[in-house]
């Protein structure tokens, strides 16, 4: 029986009356959701109503609260999952021995610098033509064939005028 009695509270639908008006009865799957619209509509109930600190779907009278936190269903459950999460996480803790070594690094910045040091950054250029001693520029373009750079940017500011609205 007490099974079948568990199975029950399982149940999305099953109805459950409203603590706001007893005339309500509602699906436990929507229950949460009339519990806010009930909120909202009788503020004069929710005031006297207090929140189970274990399942906020228990609203009991404020005065009743005290006596409710020492018999709630759900305050053994909760306990337990502390009870199960604490003590496996300290036989986790006790037993994690980190097996991970850093990677060799075959990296060294400093070469890559002095290696670098004489030629600027220019955006489309590559370190040859700008370490080259010809004085033409060669543009590397890496789009694809189909796709050109423009040639002109679709505006144009004049400096003269930039320096006349200062």
């Amino acid at each position: 029986m007490e099974l079948e009695d568990d199975f029950d509270v399982l149940d999305p639908e099953r109805l459950i009356q409203c603590p706001y008006n007893k005339h309500h009865r509602i699906r436990a799957s929507r229950f949460p959701y009339h519990l806010v619209k009930c909120r909202k509509s009788y503020p004069e109930v929710a005031k006297e109503l207090a929140t189970c600190p274990f399942n906020a779907r228990h609203l009991v009278p404020r005065a009743d609260l005290s006596d409710h936190i020492m018999k709630c269903n759900d305050k053994g459950i909760l306990e337990q999952d502390i009870v199960n999460q604490s003590s496996g996480f300290q036989r986790e803790q006790m037993n994690a021995v980190s097996t991970w070594q850093a990677p060799p690094c075959e990296e060294d910045w400093e070469t890559g610098v002095l290696e670098q040091s004489d030629s600027p950054f220019i955006w489309g250029m590559t370190n040859s033509s700008v370490n080259s001693s010809s004085t033409t520029f060669e543009q590397k373009n890496c789009l694809p064939s189909r796709v050109r750079a423009p040639e002109s940017f679709p505006y144009a500011i004049s400096w003269k005028d930039c320096m006349a609205s200062a």
